[in-house]
């Protein structure tokens, strides 16, 4: 069996690669290798064993040359960013995917099965509880409340706070430009899957971790951020109060996810979410990380926002789980792996910029004027 795994040499793609290849599969990877995430060109985790293209999933050749004689699809790639290259976004998520089908249908290739990488971000602000009113399905926070430094949720109904819920898969809202991409990528994939009667299922991924993350990369997130600034004696910043609740997963549960859903006959069609199922507050992430570290360090919280956030989002994991899969590795064992890795890279200060200040400039961050 061969997969062709999309954005196969970057942080999720190439754990996948390798747990296909141990299994016997014949991998073949087609990347870009974009300089924001690839500035040294191609990474030295990559494995040998696999084949790979250069390739852009804008670029119709590059996806006719990638399918032929792949009986699987794991489409890995995306464009994912803070800087608001929106039409960026809608090219290379949707757009791309949907020429990935054109070509399929084009050629009357047999693929078998693709799996689609989606996101968290389809959910926006999620999914709330009111005491009085029941279920809430939240808008997005008004931007004269976060300037004032009001952070929660509120009903529509009654203006109390609601109590945010495990964000379930039938209900989707997104806010932000890449996560309004990565939905419209899902319809697009199982739409259009569905027409050309190839089984394929969607992977809303959590905020992922581990071994290999972009240090180079803004969306990298927290993980790279707050290390980074530990590692040169800086507090990690936390944006809003710090008490905003996250999903964090290992790379390795997400990778048994796309192993699983590669086999199951009972996927196809449908959405799964994977995660960890449990909330961190980014002031617990802050100081588990720190205490790994050895750092005694306390994070600052100068009441930063960043535009299109949501207050709250961790993802139910039910569903897949009832197919047998679950998370089995903790946050403990996602910051020890995580660190791990990064002692291993050497010297990192050509990784230290500061993030904060770009975003600011972009206006993708802003202080509120309660602090």
């Amino acid at each position: 069996m061969r997969i062709l795994i999309t954005g196969g040499a970057g942080f999720i793609g190439s754990h996948i690669a390798d747990r296909f290849l141990r299994e016997g599969w014949l991998v073949r990877i087609m990347d870009s290798l974009h300089p924001r995430v690839h500035p040294n060109g191609m990474p030295k985790h990559l494995a040998r064993e696999a084949e790979f293209i250069p390739g852009d999933v804008l670029n119709r050749s590059d996806w006719e040359r990638a399918l032929e004689g792949v009986e699987v699809v794991s489409h890995q790639a995306a464009y994912q960013d803070y800087v608001p290259d929106y039409s960026q976004f809608m090219s290379t998520n949707v757009v791309g995917t949907a020429l990935m089908f054109e070509v399929l249908a084009a050629r009357k290739l047999p693929v078998a099965r693709i799996v689609v990488a989606s996101s968290q971000a389809v959910y926006g602000e999620g999914q709330y509880l009111c005491p009085q009113h029941a279920r809430v399905l939240a808008s997005p926070r008004r931007l004269q409340d976060l300037e004032k430094g009001l952070w929660e949720v509120t009903c529509p109904e009654c203006g109390m706070p609601a109590n945010p819920q495990l964000l379930e898969e039938s209900y989707t809202n997104p806010l932000s430009p890449y996560g309004t991409s990565k939905y419209a990528q899902e319809i697009t994939a199982l739409k259009l899957a569905n027409l050309l009667r190839i089984p394929c299922v969607a992977l809303r991924y959590s905020i992922t971790q581990g071994p290999r993350q972009s240090l180079f990369n803004q969306y990298s997130g927290i993980a790279r951020i707050f290390t980074l600034r530990l590692l040169q004696g800086k507090p990690p910043v936390a944006f809003e109060d710090g008490l905003l609740q996250r999903d964090y997963v290992h790379v390795q549960d997400v990778v048994e996810a796309n192993w699983l859903v590669t086999h199951d006959e009972r996927v196809v069609g449908e959405a799964f979410n994977v995660g960890s199922g449990t909330p961190t507050t980014v002031l617990e992430y802050a100081h588990k990380l720190a205490a790994k570290m050895g750092k005694s360090v306390d994070p600052e919280v100068p009441g930063i926002y960043r535009l299109g956030d949501a207050r709250h989002s961790v993802s139910s994991v039910e569903k897949l789980k009832r197919l047998g899969w679950r998370p089995r590795r903790t946050l403990d064992d996602v910051l020890e792996d995580f660190l791990s890795w990064v002692h291993g890279l050497g010297n990192l200060e050509r990784y230290f910029s500061d993030t904060h200040q770009q975003l600011l400039n972009m206006d993708v961050l802003r202080m509120s004027h309660a602090h």
